[in-house]
């Protein structure tokens, strides 16, 4: 077992870069949602930085209050060292939220508190159903394989969490260069800096110093000020209100929801490949109880175990790096230091570090799946690359409407889906992969590795449910609706039963895949 007090310590060297990194990316997510919340749903300062983000703050610290009493156990159970799970706002969930939530009400009606108090409401009842995750996430965790679970969390690891802040970086290239360099030598050459100072904090700052010296970032302190989170009972009560008249709001919740125990269930799944072990159920629950109470608190946005935990423990990290954030992002949301910061430090400084999370996601999937099964994770990546696609289409209409362009057409058109596919985008297609990416993704990587390791009938099993959710909408459409037998629905029903016929007429199926790792 070891040395007990050595095992369970839960401060180490390595939590001071972790800290950086796992900082950055909930800074990030925080700009981002107040950025929005102030200049594109008119909501005054004293909702965006008096409510959302001092009730954002109170759903990490109980998040991570839980985490670091996981890890603890943990480290006892097995006598070893264990890095906690990384915690925060669930950055998919956040923008589904935002556009498919809060957007349309403020859109509808032009009450920007109403938008608040609805978003308020959809947050809680979307707590409760992750929550119920619990019920089904072992099981779905014990008969998944890994590469389909990993999989799609490399899909959103390499086109969210790595491209996007690439391309952050290469818009300011001055700062973005300064903070790369010193990332890819601090924390992927592991070359020792000086002072032993971590490199995502000396990437910080030298990314801001150079953006201060050229005119990218400043010293402001508009918004600071004390924001006590204090519980908004009647406002969620008017909010769950509005919804319960408004039942399509429940078409989004529902699927989202799945999406994010699902997620959740990926990155329990991520850090047991990486070493660690936690109860998949437990997490839900957690995530589940931490967006409720951030919900009661002000916050709409759900939270969740984080992906990147292979990233934190590479550094060495325990449970110091989280506390760390737990404490740090809430004074800064009570003091409205989130604003300050927002002004200091520029995206391009921030970037890189989010760009050595997705590259160690990724690596770390290639050492922690069989070789053979690498087809697996390549599939499970496709279909966030079709939501990557059909995001940005979508902005790129909204850019030209805004820059005063009349006449456009919506995605959709079919006048414009025609035109997109003489020039080779296949955007039918593409929507149809973006819809659900992240649970589409684990299908099929789940289907692939079944299938290469002989093991038809659950091979056949997940093309059965993947029928079942398309039947519906949870994936392959755009909100849940009565069964309806489409094409996609239905080329999953034939992959079925293909799958579950042909042992039947193959004595021999099977043989072949278990156990081999070269190809035919």
């Amino acid at each position: 077992m070891g040395d007990q007090s050595m095992d369970q310590r839960i401060f180490a060297r390595g939590d001071l870069s972790a800290f950086w990194a796992l900082f950055t990316d909930n800074l990030i997510n925080l700009m981002v949602l107040a950025g929005v919340c102030q200049f594109v749903f008119q909501m005054p300062a004293e909702i965006v930085y008096g409510r959302i983000l001092p009730g954002a703050a109170i759903a990490i610290v109980s998040g991570v209050a839980a985490y670091v009493w996981l890890a603890k156990r943990a480290a006892k159970t097995h006598g070893r060292p264990v890095t906690a799970m990384p915690y925060g706002i669930s950055t998919p969930v956040m923008f589904v939220y935002l556009f498919g939530v809060i957007g349309p009400i403020f859109w509808s009606t032009g009450d920007a508190l109403l938008a608040w108090q609805v978003g308020i409401a959809a947050g809680f009842i979307g707590g409760i159903v992750a929550a119920f995750g619990a019920i089904i996430g072992p099981w779905l965790k014990r008969v998944t394989p890994r590469a389909g679970m990993l999989g799609t969390l490399c899909g959103i690891a390499l086109v969210f969490i790595g491209t996007v802040p690439m391309a952050e970086v290469f818009e300011s290239p001055y700062v973005g260069f300064a903070s790369l360099i010193i990332i890819l030598w601090g924390l992927v050459g592991r070359f020792r800096l000086p002072g032993n100072m971590p490199a995502g904090l000396l990437a910080l700052i030298v990314g801001t110093l150079v953006a201060l010296a050229i005119g990218e970032a400043r010293i402001s302190t508009e918004g600071v000020g004390l924001y006590l989170p204090l519980p908004w009972i009647g406002d969620l009560m008017t909010g769950i209100a509005y919804l319960w008249q408004t039942p399509e709001l429940f078409l989004v919740l529902v699927p989202v929801q799945i999406y994010n125990f699902i997620e959740t269930m990926n990155n329990v799944e991520s850090a047991e490949a990486a070493g660690d072990s936690y109860p998949v159920a437990t997490a839900q629950v957690i995530d589940g109880a931490g967006t409720m109470l951030g919900a009661l608190f002000g916050s709409p946005f759900p939270t969740t175990a984080y992906i990147g935990h292979p990233a934190y423990k590479g550094m060495g990290a325990r449970s110091g790096y989280i506390i760390g954030v737990g404490a740090v992002i809430p004074l800064a949301a009570i003091l409205g230091l989130l604003a300050f910061l927002n002004n200091l430090i520029p995206l391009a400084a921030a970037a890189p570090i989010l760009i050595f999370v997705a590259l160690s996601l990724v690596t770390s999937t290639a050492g922690a799946v069989r070789p053979a099964h690498i087809a697996a994770v390549t599939i499970a990546m496709i279909p966030h690359v079709s939501s990557f696609l059909m995001i940005k289409w979508g902005s790129l209409l909204n850019a030209l409407r805004e820059t005063g362009v009349e006449g456009l057409p919506n995605l959709g058109d079919e006048a414009l889906t025609a035109a997109l596919l003489q020039q080779g985008a296949h955007y039918t297609g593409h929507l149809a992969l973006s819809q659900g990416a992240i649970i589409t993704g684990l299908i099929w990587g789940a289907i692939v590795a079944s299938l290469i390791d002989g093991e038809f009938r659950r091979a056949a099993g997940f093309a059965l449910a993947a029928s079942a959710m398309s039947l519906v909408g949870i994936i392959h459409g755009a909100s849940l609706h009565w069964p309806s037998l489409d094409p996609v629905a239905m080329g999953y029903l034939i992959i079925a039963a293909f799958l579950y016929l042909y042992p039947l007429v193959d004595a021999k199926a099977g043989e072949r895949g278990a156990g081999e790792d070269s190809p035919a």
